[in-house]
């Protein structure tokens, strides 16, 4: 049974159709990177999958329980499916290490006596076991978006949802963070991405889906959307992008 699938899900903003039937099945284990212009609706897409943002139309079956009914508790569900953001959104009065342990204290009510070892050793594996102390306005843009990653590991979701997460950073500072998302990869980690850094996408993915208009309008692995995308306005994207020096 796929992890998280899609039916139909339809979403607006006043008069702004911003999710037109998005239909889209992510299977465990999984990376699936969307790709598309700003405003074709990745963001939004997202943050439906994490129940930020209510639907207004169709299904979002979790492992074939729908968790798009209304009033359904999102804390549970968030939970299981984890999400970064382009702004890292650390406390700044808060150490990085209490930034982390604040949602697994709070949601799952864990002691920072459990959680410190764990909590550790995710630094320690994403090269920050000397930044645990630091607070956020001691550490570069690189290091709060791995601390941000950090956190959201840190509530060992099943599903991992990454919306722009390097777009934010200076160029510099992109390939720490990239180097992350390579290693949940080769854990097996089920995750979907919001990206513009083509190249990563074409070298990682499982699947690209290419979105234009709040709709998937083609969907493949990288070989074929990179190669030989069947639709015009993805080959008008893909030559526009990598031109313009965003091959990632």
């Amino acid at each position: 049974m796929p992890t998280l699938s899609l039916h139909d899900v339809r979403k607006s903003f006043g008069g702004n159709r911003v999710l037109d039937g998005i239909d889209l099945t992510v299977r465990t284990g999984e990376m699936i990177c969307l790709i598309g212009a700003s405003g074709s609706g990745k963001s939004t897409l997202l943050r439906c999958m994490n129940l930020l943002e209510p639907i207004d139309d169709g299904r979002i079956l979790l492992d074939g329980a729908d968790i798009s009914e209304p009033g359904l508790d999102p804390q549970p569900i968030r939970a299981r499916i984890g999400m970064v953001f382009q702004s890292y959104n650390l406390f700044p009065h808060m150490s990085a290490l209490d930034n982390v342990m604040l949602a697994p204290r709070r949601v799952r009510g864990l002691t920072r006596e459990a959680l410190r070892g764990p909590c550790a050793a995710l630094f320690e594996r994403f090269g920050l076991s000397d930044r645990m102390a630091h607070y956020p306005d001691q550490l570069s843009g690189g290091q709060q978006q791995r601390v941000a990653i950090i956190r959201a590991l840190a509530m060992e979701p099943e599903i991992m949802l990454f919306d722009e997460i390097t777009s934010a950073l200076d160029p510099e500072l992109v390939g720490e963070v990239l180097d992350v998302l390579r290693d949940l990869r080769g854990t097996g980690m089920t995750m979907v991405l919001a990206t513009h850094e083509m190249g990563f996408a074409r070298d990682l993915a499982d699947r690209i889906c290419f979105l234009d208009q709040g709709r998937i309008c083609e969907e493949g692995p990288p070989s074929e959307i990179f190669s030989r995308p069947r639709e015009a306005r993805t080959r008008a994207f893909l030559s526009r992008v990598l031109q313009g020096g965003m091959a990632g």
